[in-house]
């Protein structure tokens, strides 16, 4: 087994909720397995797993320190992958979790182990598709699984399904691309003070939509400054309905507590800029994510519009309890490891949850997984990809395999050479 970490600069800072970072580490695994090597790569986004009072640099030492736990304590038994994922995420990582935090004095939260998790578990999969010869998401049924859904979810509902049987029939190579409008970000180039940097990249949402042909913004709000963000909804809501951007999506950043603040920034726009309001396709979760230590009734909301669980949405378990307090939908992350986000998925498209997939602004082969999950799930609209906004250049070499994926062309992500075995990388 391997573990490296690649630390990437970005460009531009990225605003997490409270929190600004302008680098990251991406933990890189290979792990032996079915015969083969698999490879997984998941950027460690520490400001958006551990919001906390204690400094970044400590919090993401604590992650790298974790990954390191993970890598000797992580070992195959040659089970298929959902079933070992599975019995790993159950059984082992809560000890090993509970072990780390006790031994650093920390709080580490149950997503940032999630976080962590992932590149080993993605990994895992990868190396079971490249085993088989075949790419991974054509294993997910009867013919390699040990186990049906009815096992995973001990519900006898589910009895004979596998996940094939949620995913698309027909896959599509070209998914439409989400670009994300940073609390920070410049509108206009109007705004521009110099200050910026000058490497052939956009800095401005206007420049983005003009190179990249963009139809999809995801806008991140502060969930605590409801006049700031109806300005913010409004004042991108125009840049979109100039370009003729389509689809927005307002993101509070677990900020919120009462339901009423979300009503009130929604209403006050249906009421004053409706043609604004009618592209919101979705609000991307609102309240905190520990669902259920803030066991909100969020019916009223997800009346106005589509109420998408991410943060909250560790595992099924947490899917199903979103949907009783009134979400209906789910933000999948493949950060949360492959194998959470297929189970989340399957249990949700059976209960008639609506699906997106974002990134944590996975670059190089981060990417791919991430896309691939967008492709062969079905998605309310395709597939949230930041990273060429915050570092391009991380991405460079991968590029050149995959062009039409780490570059944003008319609106969309191009996922045609994406036909290896395993992820394809």
């Amino acid at each position: 087994m391997l573990l490296k970490f690649l630390p990437v600069k970005m460009r531009l800072p990225l605003k997490f909720g409270a929190e600004t970072v302008d680098s990251i580490q991406i933990a890189h695994v290979e792990i032996d397995a079915y015969g083969t090597t698999g490879t997984g790569e998941t950027p460690l986004s520490v400001a958006w797993a551990w919001p906390s009072d204690l400094s970044f640099a400590f919090r993401e030492r604590a992650m790298m320190d974790f990954c390191r736990m993970l890598e000797r304590e992580y070992r195959p038994s040659g089970h298929d992958p959902m079933t070992e994922g599975y019995a790993f995420l159950m059984e082992k990582l809560p000890e090993i979790h509970a072990r780390f935090n006790r031994e650093y004095a920390v709080d580490m939260p149950h997503l940032a182990a999630l976080i962590c998790t992932s590149a080993f578990d993605i990994a895992l999969h990868d190396a079971f598709g490249k085993s088989r010869h075949l790419p991974a998401f054509r294993t997910y049924h009867a013919g390699f699984m040990e186990h049906d859904l009815a096992w995973f979810y001990d519900d006898p509902a589910f009895r004979g399904k596998y996940p094939q049987d949620y995913f698309v029939r027909d896959v599509p190579e070209h998914l439409p691309v989400w670009h994300l409008v940073g609390g920070r970000d410049l509108l206009l180039e109007s705004e521009r003070t110099g200050d910026e940097p000058d490497d052939g990249y956009p800095v401005s949402l206007e420049k983005w939509i003009e190179r990249d042909g963009l139809k999809c913004l995801k806008i991140k709000l502060t969930g605590r400054d409801a006049q700031w963000d109806y300005r913010r909804m409004a004042d991108v809501g125009r840049i979109a309905l100039r370009y003729g951007c389509d689809a927005l999506s307002p993101d509070f950043n677990c900020q919120v507590h009462d339901p009423a603040y979300v009503n009130a920034v929604m209403d006050r726009l249906k009421e004053r800029e409706e043609e604004i309001f009618r592209r919101v396709l979705y609000v991307e979760q609102p309240f905190p994510y520990d669902l259920e230590s803030n066991r909100i009734d969020v019916h009223a909301c997800a009346a106005r519009k589509a109420l998408f669980m991410d943060e909250s949405a560790h595992d099924w378990r947490m899917v199903r309890l979103g949907r009783e307090l009134g979400w209906n939908g789910v933000a999948l992350k493949v950060c949360k490891t492959m194998t959470g986000a297929i189970l989340s998925a399957c249990w949700a498209k059976e209960h008639g949850m609506l699906l997106m997939v974002q990134d944590l602004t996975n670059p190089m082969l981060a990417a791919i997984p991430h896309v691939l999950l967008a492709a062969h799930v079905g998605t309310i609209r395709g597939v949230e990809c930041n990273a060429p906004q915050f570092y391009p250049a991380a991405s460079l070499e991968n590029e050149k395999r995959h062009p039409g994926l780490y570059e944003r062309r008319n609106g969309i992500v191009d996922l045609s050479t994406l036909r290896g075995d395993g992820f394809g990388y």
